[in-house]
């Protein structure tokens, strides 16, 4: 039978291995508060990607088990307490992970057409249809009715012309 005494003794046990939890998980927790905590690792955290394969922002990423997250977090809080400039905390991060883990490309030489072309190619086709239907309609114009004779035509013209006149 149980008595009062070893469920007091269970509850305790449970206790002290829930706290011995918390102890063993509260550095890795503090770790992610604190690369979150600060605005500037966040606004260069919005600017980088985590590399598990998740395709979401770093400071974003809520990918279980995901097992790159946190230590890129810990790295971007290392740098940002540093005092690094933002952009060679990105070029750093360019280099271990390579140029897939930026958000948006750079606006630098063959990666400004990804800038670029969203805005360029439709107007380019806008122009393109417009060209090709004034030439048709042209063309249509020019070409006489089939089995209408030219004095018909001529005669249809001058009667036209001579309305416009009036």
């Amino acid at each position: 039978m149980i008595d009062a005494r070893t469920i007091s003794r269970l509850r305790r046990s449970r206790t002290i291995r829930g706290l011995a939890v918390l102890f063993l998980l509260l550095p890795s927790l503090a770790g992610v508060a604190r690369a979150q905590s600060s605005e500037r690792a966040k606004h260069v955290g919005g600017k980088l990607l985590c590399v598990c394969g998740c395709n979401q922002i770093l400071t974003l990423c809520n990918h279980v088990g995901c097992t790159y997250s946190h230590g890129m977090l810990q790295e971007l809080d290392e740098r940002v307490a540093r005092n690094e400039p933002d952009d060679l905390t990105l070029q750093a991060f360019v280099q271990e992970y390579g140029a897939t883990v930026l958000a948006e490309p750079d606006n630098k030489g063959f990666n400004k057409a990804a800038w670029i072309m969203p805005v360029v190619l439709p107007l380019l086709g806008f122009a393109l249809v417009w060209i090709l239907v004034s030439r048709w309609r042209e063309s249509a114009a020019l070409v006489p009715a089939a089995g209408v004779s030219p004095e018909l035509l001529a005669r249809a013209r001058r009667e036209t012309d001579e309305r416009n006149d009036e």
